[in-house]
């Protein structure tokens, strides 16, 4: 089953338009209604989306590692710093591990990008 992407409010349009040309799953927390809710309840909604999230946010970075820590299950978490990737790679990066990696395979992890 190929991996669903839950974008969150930070990342660059350019991003969400080059993942649906290449036809990757993609919902953002714009078109969810859920652009405005704090980190972890993006993370929980992305979740509840079945979804794994995307997002440019250290903040996403540091509630990963406390659920981690603390042993709170969730989906997965992508990360890419927007001053280290460019969005042609980031779209390669994303689309590769959303055709490759199945959803149980990212389950409590985080991955930072590039690949």
């Amino acid at each position: 089953m190929p991996l669903a992407l839950y974008l969150d409010h930070n990342v660059p349009p350019a991003i969400v338009r080059g993942l649906r040309r290449r036809e990757v799953d993609v919902l953002t927390a714009y078109e969810d209604g859920a652009h405005e809710l704090e980190d972890p309840d993006v993370l929980d909604r992305a979740a509840l989306r079945e979804r794994v999230l995307f997002s440019m946010d250290e903040d996403f970075l540091v509630e990963g590692a406390r659920r981690q820590r603390e042993g709170i299950p969730f989906r997965g978490i992508v990360y890419a710093h927007p001053l280290h990737l460019s969005i042609g790679d980031c779209i390669r990066d994303l689309e590769i591990i959303a055709k490759v990696e199945e959803p149980e395979d990212l389950q409590n992890r985080v991955i930072i990008l590039p690949l």
